[in-house]
């Protein structure tokens, strides 16, 4: 592998000044290459020395016209130098790939990642089976979304066009048809989704691409806001639900908790306070109670909502609602779902 990116840069003016004689009168020579690079003739030919063994260069030199050619006149040199480092990060990266197997966006993906793969020196590649063995990337669940809808999303992106959508809100009968100016696409949780200008509601929303059932890319354009800040936006709230990131949240762990909670950053401006029986109180921001709700009931027992009030008493009616799902207070032949008592 090159040492540093001093030689790495020599290496590419080398190659340049080889073929830039063999198309001129006089062919570059180790005198020629090191007053010009401003090096020792001796650093020129052990570089010489390193294209020839480490990258298969063929390389020689011509005793008559006292300098050096290529005797393949098709050779180039490797389009991509990775060192250890380098490929082992992109090795990770490949097995990332999988997170994103059920989206519009994988094919195209693959298909870079084998671009890069051919771009590689014969020697270096990347082994499948060495990956198999030694790296996994669980993916996460993933939601379905239509390959149209997302061509006509990224269209919109990049040309700055108003989308004309069919949404399908949960629980709503049927699509709902909303302009919207693209201003950003998000991945949260295995699910993809669009931020943008709602005509509608006259409003920033957030739209899931799995309920996009169809997209038409507009001719009317837009220009995003010069204070619109996609990172502002998601660091206000906890989730991706609407919520105007109003509510102050408090949570306390218990100690067996805490490692879990302590380890991740759940928020950028989040606030953790340390107990002495060991337990964790998490302070951070959401406009979204129902996201935040569904969050705090997968911690089961290990967590205690401390505030604000609303969360308390989504929670403590979701817990109502679970207790009669099991043999609790609800009659029998009715189904609770979502805090209400529904006729089956």
């Amino acid at each position: 592998m090159v040492e540093n990116k001093s030689q790495f840069a020599r290496l590419l003016f080398i190659d340049r000044a080889i073929r830039s004689g063999m198309q001129g009168s006089r062919l570059a020579n180790c005198t020629t290459l090191a007053a010009e690079y401003e090096v020792s003739s001796k650093t020129i030919l052990r570089d010489i020395d390193y294209l020839r063994l480490h990258w298969e260069s063929p390389i020689a030199y011509d005793p008559q016209r006292k300098g050096y050619f290529y005797t393949e006149e098709s050779y180039a040199l490797p389009a991509i130098h990775l060192n250890e480092g380098d490929l082992f990060g992109l090795a990770i990266a490949h097995k990332g790939l999988e997170q994103y197997r059920n989206t519009p966006i994988y094919d195209k993906l693959a298909a870079l990642f084998r671009k890069i793969e051919q771009s590689l020196p014969e020697r270096v590649s990347l082994d499948a089976a060495w990956l198999d063995s030694r790296i996994s990337v669980l993916p996460e669940q993933q939601t379905t979304i239509n390959p149209a809808v997302w061509a006509a999303v990224a269209a919109g992106l990049t040309q700055s066009r108003t989308l004309r959508l069919a949404y399908q809100k949960p629980g709503a009968a049927a699509p709902e048809i909303r302009a919207v100016d693209p201003y950003h696409v998000l991945r949260h949780q295995g699910a993809w989704y669009l931020i943008g200008h709602c005509h509608l509601r006259r409003d920033v929303r957030n739209f899931a691409l799995s309920r996009i059932s169809e997209a038409v890319v507009r001719s009317d354009s837009f220009v995003v806001p010069t204070d619109f800040d996609p990172a502002a936006v998601v660091a206000r709230s906890f989730g991706l639900g609407r919520g105007t990131g109003q509510y102050r949240v408090r949570l306390r762990f218990v100690a067996a908790a805490a490692p879990y909670v302590l380890e991740r950053v759940w928020q950028p401006e989040q606030q953790l306070a340390r107990h002495r029986d060991g337990s964790v109180t998490l302070t951070l921001t959401a406009g979204d109670l129902a996201a935040i709700k569904r969050w705090v009931l997968s911690w089961g027992s290990e967590v205690e909502v401390l505030a604000p009030k609303a969360l308390i008493g989504a929670v403590q009616e979701e817990i109502r609602g679970m207790a009669a799902c099991y043999g609790g207070p609800a009659r029998r032949g009715n189904k609770y779902h979502a805090g209400h008592l529904i006729k089956s």
